[in-house]
């Protein structure tokens, strides 16, 4: 799943309106470069969770036993794999 432009952007300003209150942080730079570097940042977790649910599928695919997409089984070991999958790629 990939966000679109105004999401993103929506998001970004999210973020910012929370660390404009003075307890939280001191912005030393532009608002614009910070907005952009949300926005790169959110981009690039999203590709890494896009990565991942190939690798998942695929390994889900390649079991001997075909499993319904969508089943109870499906998801658990979906969500299990995915869980241990990003686990592996945070410690790299």
């Amino acid at each position: 799943m990939s966000l679109s432009d105004e999401k993103a952007s929506h998001l970004s300003h999210l973020i910012l309106n929370h660390f404009k209150d003075p307890a939280r942080a001191r912005m030393k730079v532009e608002e614009v470069a910070v907005l952009r570097e949300i926005k790169r940042f959110l981009a690039a977790e999203m590709k890494v969770d896009e990565d991942v649910d190939v690798v998942v599928r695929r390994r889900l695919a390649s079991y001997s036993r075909p499993l319904a997409e969508g089943s109870t089984e499906w998801e658990t070991l979906y969500r299990k794999t995915f869980e241990e999958e990003m686990r592996k790629r945070k410690k790299a």
